[in-house]
């Protein structure tokens, strides 16, 4: 069981930015180091969908269009966090924001999977961009 815990959410207005930050709590640095990661959001009334992924070397990353060159997906392996660093948001950015794991990512992300081979997710954060 991988256990993530997000935080950074909160009220932001139409341009400015936010960073959520999500830490294996339970997960030993060396083990994490092994782990895909990535971010997804549920907007309000909306599907859960992929926003950002990087690769346990973190010499990939992916993004969603609707976030490419605005958000930055990042991680600190000794310090078993992953980032997402978020510019210029907009009103469209406002979701439920949850951290992914992957432990079987084999320095890759799954995409041809479900959920981008993602089976652990953490509880998410409350992001709300106004207009």
């Amino acid at each position: 069981q991988v256990k993530l815990l997000e935080s950074g959410g909160g009220l932001v207005q139409t341009g400015d930015s936010l960073k959520l930050s999500c830490v294996a709590s339970d997960t030993p640095s060396g083990v994490f180091t092994t782990y895909g990661m990535a971010w997804f959001r549920q907007p309000p009334g909306k599907q859960r969908e992929f926003v950002a992924a990087i690769s346990w070397s973190a010499g990939n990353t992916y993004y969603a269009d609707s976030v490419k060159g605005r958000f930055a997906i990042s991680r600190d392996n000794a310090r078993r966090l992953v980032t997402l660093q978020m510019d210029k948001v907009k009103p469209e950015d406002t979701a439920v924001y949850y951290c992914a794991a992957d432990p079987q990512a084999n320095n890759g992300i799954r995409f041809g999977a479900p959920n981008y081979g993602m089976n652990y997710f953490g509880k998410g954060v409350l992001v709300t961009v106004s207009s």
